[in-house]
């Protein structure tokens, strides 16, 4: 096990768990792009989700689960994996905040939120996964569901990333009509780039690629770049979903 791909400085007592693929992890430096990814989303999701009790399906290491409870009446976060249950257990520990080793299929408790972030591209039976989602919810309940951009993820032309653990990746209209044939209003928001890694986007335009491996500085750059990237270095917004990294669709009965 390398340690360059292990999460560092846990707590005591807390089982780090090593960068796979199939999950982000905050504290691993060369992940910390993908996390901050994560991040802005699940921080998005939880100022709209204040005083409410909320289900993060397939919650992995935890700490979305953790922002949610700061503002939310309760949380549970959700997920299979022994691993990452026991990790976010020991670790994300508040009186508001539960973690439940179980299936998204099976687990069922009656919330005014869910939350299902990156993970509905991993699986056979996207339309059941909704369905279930939406008996859990109160009157007025949402559900949060969101996923990357095949267009944008993948090569041109592609239908499929090369990454292992998915299954199907959705262009926008795909994913508003998997999620409209279950919920009655969807909204559909977009992921992009901000601040630095807007300007980074621009300079890559402009042959950046080319100039770091010519200069030698590609390891150096980027080993302070990387860990550098804060969650405001993404936006969420309601248009130009094309080019949008992911998408977050806001489900409502």
């Amino acid at each position: 096990m390398s340690t360059a791909y292990v999460q560092s400085n846990q707590p005591d007592g807390v089982p780090p768990l090593e960068l796979t693929g199939e999950r982000t992890l905050p504290d691993v430096p060369e992940e910390n792009y993908w996390y901050r990814r994560h991040l802005v989303v699940y921080e998005w999701i939880a100022a709209r989700t204040l005083g409410k009790r909320v289900v993060d399906m397939a919650c992995g290491e935890g700490y979305g689960s953790e922002v949610l409870a700061r503002g939310a009446a309760s949380v549970v976060g959700v997920d299979a994996n022994p691993e990452a249950h026991e990790h976010a257990r020991l670790r994300y520990v508040r009186q508001n905040l539960r973690f439940e080793r179980d299936l998204v299929e099976t687990f069922r408790e009656e919330c005014d939120a869910v939350v299902f972030l990156q993970t509905i591209e991993h699986v056979q039976n996207p339309g059941e996964i909704l369905e279930h989602f939406k008996s859990m919810l109160a009157p007025g309940g949402v559900a949060y569901v969101s996923t990357p951009n095949l267009l944008t993820l993948a090569p041109p032309g592609a239908e499929k990333s090369e990454n292992p653990w998915h299954v199907k990746e959705y262009r926008a209209h795909e994913f508003r009509e998997l999620c409209e044939a279950h919920f009655a209003q969807v909204e559909l928001w977009g992921l992009f780039h901000a601040r630095k890694l807007r300007a980074h986007a621009l300079a890559l335009k402009l042959g950046w690629d080319r100039a770091h491996r010519a200069l030698g500085v590609t390891r150096p750059f980027y080993d302070r770049f990387t860990p550098a990237i804060a969650a405001s270095d993404f936006a969420l917004k309601a248009g130009d979903l094309d080019r949008a990294l992911d998408f977050l669709a806001v489900c409502r009965t």
